[in-house]
Parts: C-alpha cells; sequence; structure tokens
C-alpha cells in the first residue's frame, strides 16, 4: 500500500515502472550548497562538484549499466535531482556524462536492470520527501533541454 496520500493538489499517482514516471523529477525544496551536501549522501557516497552548480554521485555502478545523480538547476530557478549515465574508463575514471534525464526516467531504467537497487532508491526519494527536502513534480516535457 502506497503511504503518501498527499490530496493537496489532484494529483494522479504515479507507478514507478510506468511511461508517465518517466515525467517525474525530483525537486529539491532548497538549493545545494557545502553546507548541505551531507543531506543527500547515499549508499556512502557523498555528492562531488562537477561544475559550478552541477554536482554528481553515483546511484547504482556495474560493468554493464551505471546511474549517477545530478544534481543542479536544471529546471529554471529549481534545484533537482536528476540522473546520467556515465562513461567510465579504466574501471573507475569518469570521463564523460550523458545528458541528464529525469528522476523517473532514470528510476525506470535501473527497474529493468535491478529491480531491489531502484526499490531502494526509491526508499531514498521517499525519505528526502518525508524530511522535507523534497518532492516529486511531474514535467511537462522531459525531453525539452536545448540543443
Amino acid at each position: 500500500m502506497a503511504d503518501n496520500n498527499n490530496n493537496n493538489n489532484d494529483e494522479v499517482s504515479v507507478v514507478p515502472g510506468t511511461p508517465e514516471f518517466d515525467k517525474m523529477l525530483f525537486k529539491l525544496n532548497k538549493p545545494v550548497t557545502e553546507d548541505n551536501l551531507g543531506d543527500l549522501d547515499y549508499n556512502g557516497s557523498r555528492l562531488q562538484p562537477v561544475q559550478d552548480d552541477l554536482y554528481a554521485m553515483p546511484a547504482f555502478v556495474t560493468d554493464d549499466f551505471n546511474l549517477f545523480f545530478i544534481v543542479s538547476q536544471l529546471v529554471e530557478e529549481d534545484w533537482v535531482i536528476a540522473f546520467s549515465n556515465a562513461t567510465i574508463e579504466k574501471g573507475h575514471e569518469i570521463t564523460d556524462l550523458s545528458e541528464p534525464m529525469t528522476t523517473g526516467k532514470g528510476l525506470n531504467e535501473l527497474g529493468q536492470k535491478s529491480p531491489s537497487d531502484a526499490n531502494q532508491l526509491l526508499k531514498y526519494f521517499n525519505t528526502l520527501a518525508e524530511a522535507n527536502r523534497g518532492e516529486w513534480r511531474m514535467v511537462e516535457r522531459p525531453d525539452s533541454a536545448e540543443d
């Protein structure tokens, strides 16, 4: 049973694993700073600065699939947690990150590879939401990044 009864604005329940969930994005309630980086730690990892106002952290890494958290102001002024796939060379050197994808799309991709890890990651986001650190939002056009 779902334990979120947020009926504050006629939200429809969007279930992980569905195409609709691809459009879900996790929006943070506050900008990321050096002081609150630790609030977003996952699985023993901490966000690392990649460039100004852009942070990355591994979410799931295997030889054939990886998913990295990307935290930045990707949508207007909102700080969001999105995902990216990394190019990893020599076993540990991250040489490139793909274009960011929505939080829901990343979770759906992980769910196809490892449902248990996707569930663990979903619990992480639910914990952030319960701690009032962020919330799920539906994005109108997930592929609206400028070329």
